[in-house]
């Protein structure tokens, strides 16, 4: 059979956003704000696909830091938010990821990393987690003018990949995001790192597991 083209989301699937804690601890006094703060930045992306707003995942990003420090009543000093801006730019990938995207390359799959970062961004926190050899192709959601799960950039994806949407598997440990690769007909894989439960109203992928490692053994089972 074919082999689809599996694709890769990767802020928080990929990269891992816990070096930004004690950045977080040491502006905040809480390295719980990490997850608050990606929290919104993910929810006012969301409401500019919603409402037309164009801007980018690096400009929402320093909003929504200086919105959480406001509300916080923390004094953000530009030292501070250039700090964990750049800490956000060379995130670590998670455990075995190096591993699990060589297995998939070897088994002839094509890997394409994909994400709501700009394409300056993405591309170098590719460079900066030293996967560059593990990815044929980076591709951010910037020139298709929105953010997923908006299915504009799903459709652009496929566009670009000059693949219809049916032979593209998203892999994420995000439920909208998988949701939203459903949606428009691509398959998807769902990573349960953290044991949070999946959103009953999304639509489910047929291939869930908690590490990476579980998400490529199942993909190879299906050959």
């Amino acid at each position: 059979m074919d082999k689809d083209t599996i694709i890769f989301d990767i802020n928080e699937t990929v990269l891992n956003l816990d070096s930004l804690n004690p950045k977080f601890e040491r502006v905040f006094g809480d390295d719980k704000i990490t997850s608050l703060w990606f929290s919104m930045l993910l929810h006012t992306s969301t409401v500019c696909i919603l409402t037309g707003v164009k801007t980018d995942f690096l400009t929402l990003s320093k909003m929504t830091l200086d919105t959480v420090a406001s509300r916080l009543g923390v004094g953000l000093t530009e030292g501070d938010r250039a700090e964990i801006l750049s800490t956000f730019a060379s995130l670590q990938p998670h455990d075995y990821i190096k591993s699990a995207l060589l297995r998939l390359r070897s088994a002839g799959y094509k890997t394409v990393a994909f994400s709501n970062s700009s394409q300056i961004l993405v591309s170098s926190q590719i460079k900066q987690a030293g996967l560059n050899d593990y990815f044929d192709e980076i591709v951010s959601v910037e020139e298709a003018g929105s953010f997923k799960p908006d299915p504009v950039v799903y459709a652009y994806l496929a566009d670009k990949m000059n693949l219809p949407v049916e032979k593209l598997r998203l892999v994420a440990t995000h439920d909208w995001d998988t949701h939203g690769a459903l949606s428009v007909g691509m398959k998807a894989a769902y990573i349960d790192r953290l044991g949070w439960p999946y959103n009953p109203l999304y639509k489910k992928p047929d291939i869930t597991g908690i590490t990476m490692n579980e998400i490529v053994e199942a993909i190879l089972a299906l050959e």
